[in-house]
């Protein structure tokens, strides 16, 4: 018999909110986090919107010499642990040390700290770059220093599988647990990449919103007004425990983990596979791990980035695996408010998920005023809705066709 897990805490930063309170209430309130880039000057760039956290202060979470000394994305990361540490009323003792491990990633890393030393670079020369450089940019330096700080000995990862990377750092943990290498896991993912270059990058691809004088309806998943996607930073954290460890400590329990599903659609580096091949197989895959058939999916939180070919494609996956039950599924993107947090996303939608089953709630798709095209599923439009859900499942698909799912139901003795 399968080794079952739990979600015994959460921690999230977003650009609706630091922590999970300002975060799930401006999701249930249907108000957008989008608004004018306010970190550098767009006058260049096509896209001049984003997604920013704007009420996060590290010195609320670490020391103001260390602050410093690490980039944003980290500095997210360790907040969101803390944040999801206090939740789960947990605390890691020398007993517990190596049997707590740490699965955080992050898709693009100290971005911004690789473009303002390489600017230092050209133009004070290599003497003025800071020995805290490297550390405090690198992606495993998320998992690294929450390690640091919880004394966590057990397995340390940072997934690096672009949009995918939160999902597939939860997976990852969930299964650590199970085979029982780790009681506990310290999972989720980080980002905050919105800098000059990857904004023109993203933007030399095409695929951002460039409704830049109405930012708060720039993110239109399955919408056919929709003209691609916001970027965003933030992270997420959920704790995980092995169930009979969080029961022997009276934990928290919020939802368990049931299922994990991982594929990848051999295809291309930037669009998704046709019919969403490969991302119908992680969603059969997740729920085949979950023993549990499509009818009993109540709820998808959808990976829905307001781009065309991933809004139909997904849409197409979810019927391929749903069928006539794909009509009765309550379906919802967060990122017609949060926008697209890249490597953080799918960690938040995560949190997203087990906060719905556990509140009984699901949030809206914003901004969804005429369906496209083949998105003719119930996307939970404009308004929340309360909802009796049991089990749900939180998708993400990432560049170069990775795709992951992650299955939760509400906590069954």
């Amino acid at each position: 018999m399968k080794r079952r897990v739990v979600v015994t805490g959460i921690g999230m930063v977003t650009p609706l909110g630091t922590g999970v309170e300002k975060s799930w209430q401006a999701l249930i309130a249907g108000q957008s986090g989008i608004g004018p880039i306010t970190k550098f000057d767009t006058d260049a760039l096509a896209t001049r919107i984003a997604g920013e956290v704007t009420d996060f202060d590290p010195t609320d979470f670490m020391p103001a010499k260390e602050v410093k000394r690490v980039d944003s994305f980290i500095q997210y990361g360790l907040g969101a642990a803390q944040m999801a540490m206090e939740m789960a009323q947990l605390t890691i003792s020398d007993h517990l040390s190596t049997r707590t491990g740490v699965s955080v990633g992050a898709g693009l890393g100290g971005l911004p700290s690789l473009e303002h030393y390489y600017r230092i670079l050209e133009t004070s020369g290599p003497r003025r770059i800071s020995p805290f450089f490297i550390p405090g940019m690198i992606s495993n330096l998320a998992p690294g220093n929450i390690s640091i700080r919880y004394n966590a000995k057990g397995p340390n990862l940072s997934v690096v599988t672009a949009c995918a990377t939160g999902s597939h750092s939860i997976g990852e943990g969930f299964k650590i647990i199970q085979r029982h290498d780790a009681d506990i896991m310290i999972t989720g993912g980080t980002e905050s990449a919105i800098t000059p270059l990857s904004v023109a990058g993203f933007n030399a691809m095409k695929a951002l919103s460039t409704r830049n004088d109405d930012p708060e309806k720039a993110s239109r998943p399955f919408d056919a007004g929709r003209d691609g996607f916001v970027m965003a930073e933030g992270a997420g954290v959920l704790i995980l425990e092995a169930l009979e460890f969080a029961l022997d400590r009276g934990a928290p329990i919020l939802a368990e983990i049931t299922g994990y599903g991982s594929t990848a659609d051999a295809h291309h580096v930037a669009a998704p596979a046709p019919g969403g091949e490969g991302a119908a197989r992680a969603i059969q895959m997740a729920l085949d791990d979950a023993g549990i058939t499509p009818e009993k999916v109540d709820y998808v939180n959808a990976h829905g980035t307001s781009t065309y070919f991933n809004d139909l494609y997904e849409t197409q996956a979810l019927k391929k695996v749903f069928g006539d039950h794909a009509c009765k599924l309550l379906i919802s993107s967060s990122k017609s408010m949060t926008g697209h947090m890249l490597g953080g996303t799918g960690a938040v939608e995560a949190a997203i998920t087990v906060l719905s089953l556990h509140r009984g709630m699901v949030h809206p798709t914003i901004n969804l005023d005429n369906p496209d095209e083949g998105c003719d599923l119930n996307y939970v439009p404009q308004q929340a809705k309360k909802a009796d859900l049991h089990a749900a499942i939180s998708n993400s698909f990432g560049f170069g066709g990775t795709n992951a799912c992650l299955a939760f139901s509400t906590y069954q003795e």
